[in-house]
């Protein structure tokens, strides 16, 4: 059973203004999330990604639809029972949510004062937390006295206070710098890992995504135009949105301008080969080309990881006589995909 399932969920807002229709933020989303999961959320400002997870956890009322968390109804629950399904669900926010007039074990400690634990209990997970995110040596500072990445981690061991089974990270990496965005999306795997707490990870970055999801929704106009494992959605994304994301981060078939320079610069035939894992390896394609007696120059591409399954496209300027090129073309397609681009 889904941990999050949403079906046909709207959310609409009031005209901003006399005679204007109203805004939909939200329209017809369908989703799953499974127990475990790490899902990634992307879209650009304004996608309806933010307003997504405010359904999810509550803050906000679905105008139609139905959103299941763990199984039960949300949407026409009443306040005092959303109290407890919240207390499920720990949030991470980009610009950290702190207390600045509380120390860092206070902050630790605020979800757990408001669900009434005793104060073994709080001292016994405020000190398990701290030592999780590596910050036991804090729990006196504020939150003034930390950097960037210490606030995040602070946030991370709040949201973690009360044994949530799923955890909202809602642009948690967009205020920090690339080194500390990389060490706190390793905290998150590691929270997903050893606590088994279902992520979902809301985010303008593809690399985030890249890094720390094993599936991916792409929201667009407030719609789910795209969603599916990471993989197959980087390494063969269908909708034009999903392709401007995957393209931050892989480079797929040259465009035209780019086609233009590698002309100038390349003389012979420009083909780009398509790998994913199982796919025939570079290695045979290479040894393929070189025994037809042709020659062939890496100009544009690469070959990128996720999670361990490799995929990428290589495009090549290969000269020679048109016969052995069309040859040993039509014998590497029988294993790989060739676009020759023209």
């Amino acid at each position: 059973m889904a941990l999050v399932a949403l079906r046909n969920v709207t959310k609409t807002y009031p005209a901003p203004e006399k005679g204007a229709p109203p805004v939909v933020a939200i329209d017809g989303v369908t989703l799953e999330v499974e127990p475990g999961d790490v899902y990634g959320i992307i879209g650009y400002s304004g996608a309806g990604k933010s307003t997504l997870v405010r359904l999810v956890n509550a803050l906000e009322p679905a105008t139609s639809g139905s959103i299941e968390v763990d199984g039960r109804e949300i949407t026409t629950m009443p306040e005092r029972e959303l109290r407890g399904i919240r207390l499920g669900i720990g949030m991470i926010f980009q610009q950290f949510n702190l207390f600045n007039s509380k120390t860092v074990w206070a902050n630790i400690a605020y979800p757990l004062t408001v669900a009434g634990a005793s104060k073994s209990e709080i001292a016994a997970r405020v000190a398990e937390l701290l030592e999780f995110v590596g910050l036991t040596d804090k729990a006196k500072n504020y939150p003034d006295q930390l950097s960037g990445g210490q606030k995040q981690r602070v946030g991370i061991a709040r949201a973690l206070a009360t044994s949530p089974r799923l955890l909202l990270a809602d642009e948690a990496t967009s205020a920090l710098d690339p080194e500390t965005t990389q060490e706190v999306l390793a905290l998150l795997k590691r929270v997903n890992r050893e606590f088994g707490v279902t992520i979902i990870v809301i985010t303008h970055e593809m690399d985030v995504i890249q890094s720390i999801a094993t599936k991916v929704a792409v929201m667009d106009g407030g719609r789910v135009i795209e969603h599916g494992d990471v993989f197959d959605v980087f390494s063969n994304p269908q909708n034009p949105s999903s392709q401007r994301f995957v393209g931050t981060v892989v480079k797929g078939i040259p465009s035209r301008t780019e086609l233009a320079v590698l002309r100038e610069r390349h003389d012979g035939r420009i083909v780009t080969i398509s790998f994913r894992d199982g796919d025939a390896s570079q290695a045979a394609v290479f040894v393929a080309l070189a025994t037809a007696g042709v020659e062939f120059e890496l100009v544009y591409g690469g070959i990128n990881d996720i999670q361990g399954r490799a995929f990428g496209h290589l495009t090549l300027a290969i000269r020679g006589a048109d016969a052995a090129v069309d040859a040993v073309l039509a014998e590497i397609s029988s294993r790989v995909d060739v676009t020759e681009v023209s």
